[in-house]
């Protein structure tokens, strides 16, 4: 009995190490200067097999990149063709950053999930370490990056709805990546489908809807009782053997019981149908009674004048 509870004491120990040890990884800061090709090292210490490497921008968590072993490279749009692996070991997931502008310093996370020791993560500054420039200089703040979307949806909560991206690309594709920008949120990957060997690789990162992919690699996300929190941006990129490609989806969601063109075009149709319906009657009626009274008339006039007395005129029976 007594052996057993070291071992179950000595589990417990070896699980809050591991804890313990990922968390001063995470405290641990190295500084690196803002500079053309700037590398971030992220090379894990201990040897093992390489999972995944993932790159984000803290504090809001803004994805730089994530390389798998198996299904590639994805980029953030921001960080597309500036940002490059290294992969100079197997467990190696540092980056080099061209094109860097100012908006590239801040504080950024690499982590690298490994089996069998588990995850391994590094924090990064980057800092302008040079003589800062002079902020009275005449020049105005660039305006931030406006997302342009090439459809719009609009529909109302607990709907469903499918965003499809079958954008018409030129050449041949072997990756579409799923992105997603929610409420001024950066964007995020929620989805990824790639040809890998023949056949067709799928990854579903969506906590909202379900991500499927077609033979010819077109994308589309099921949304099944929508509600507020699914307006936004959604991005397809598709990635071809001519180049880079990309189609945004905004959707907007309305509250229930809202304003609906549809539903006020229906309203519009239903009631200029049942007023043609009334006007349609109203005549039939009409050239029904006076077809009656033209029909009376002429049989009166054939009648012998001795016998028009007794049968009178339908002028004569508007008057009772």
């Amino acid at each position: 009995m007594e052996a057993v509870q070291k071992d179950y004491w000595y589990f417990v120990v070896l699980v809050f190490l591991s804890f313990l040890k990922v968390a001063v990884q995470q405290q641990e800061v190295v500084t690196v200067r803002l500079e053309e090709g700037m590398v971030l090292d992220c090379l894990c210490p201990w040897t093992g097999n390489l999972s995944m490497v993932s790159w984000t921008k803290v504090p809001d968590k803004h994805p730089v990149a994530v390389f798998h072993p198996e299904f590639g490279i994805a980029f953030s749009h921001h960080y597309r063709e500036r940002v490059e692996f290294l992969r100079t070991t197997p467990l190696d997931g540092s980056i080099s950053i061209r094109n860097v502008t100012h908006q590239d310093i801040g504080l950024y996370s690499c982590s690298v999930q490994t089996f069998p020791q588990g995850p391994w993560s590094r924090n990064i500054q980057v800092e302008d370490l040079d003589e800062p420039p002079e902020e009275d200089n005449g020049t105005e703040t660039p305006p931030p990056e406006v997302t342009v979307a090439d459809t719009e949806l609009k529909i109302e909560q607990s709907h469903n709805l499918t965003i499809k991206c079958d954008h018409k690309h030129n050449g041949t594709v072997y990756q579409v990546i799923l992105e997603r920008m929610l409420h001024g949120n950066p964007w995020g990957i929620i989805g990824v489908c790639k040809k890998v060997e023949g056949g067709l690789v799928s990854e579903d990162y969506s906590d909202r809807g379900r991500v499927d992919c077609t033979d010819n690699l077109d994308v589309s996300l099921l949304l099944t009782d929508v509600a507020e929190e699914d307006s936004g941006f959604y991005r397809c990129t598709f990635n071809t053997d001519v180049g880079v490609q990309t189609t945004t989806v905004h959707l907007s969601v309305a509250a229930p019981g809202g304003f609906s063109l549809s539903l006020y075009m229906m309203y519009i149709y239903i009631g200029a149908g049942a007023a043609g319906l009334a006007l349609l009657i109203a005549i039939i009626i009409v050239a029904m009674r006076h077809r009656k009274k033209n029909r009376r008339e002429e049989y009166r006039v054939k009648l012998h004048p001795s016998q028009r007395k007794d049968f009178p005129s339908p002028d004569d029976l508007t008057h009772y």
